[in-house]
């Protein structure tokens, strides 16, 4: 099985540990499950936020609902500043 290095950014948002990666484009839903246990196994507190800039710039993400309005207004930019780790993700 291939290992995938992701950038991520571990975040404090609206009081809850999030775990931020950073992707080319939209996940398959398997992708966004296996970075989900990756995360886990890693022992990153907190839920999985995938964000990936669309083609002109804005942030595109799947996160859980209660921080949707954390990050529809949010610049990509601002976010890939606080990437301060990786994750691999046998995927």
């Amino acid at each position: 099985m291939q290992q995938s290095c992701f950038e991520t950014a571990h975040l404090d948002i609206m009081d809850m540990r999030v775990v931020v990666v950073f992707l080319p484009s939209r996940p398959p839903e398997e992708l966004y499950g296996a970075l989900q246990r990756s995360a886990k196994q890693a022992g990153l507190a907190g839920p999985v936020v995938t964000v990936w800039p669309d083609e002109v710039g804005r942030t595109r993400f799947l996160a859980p609902r209660q921080l949707h309005s954390f990050f529809r207004l949010v610049g990509y930019d601002q976010l890939r500043a606080q990437i301060n780790a990786t994750l691999l993700c046998p995927c």
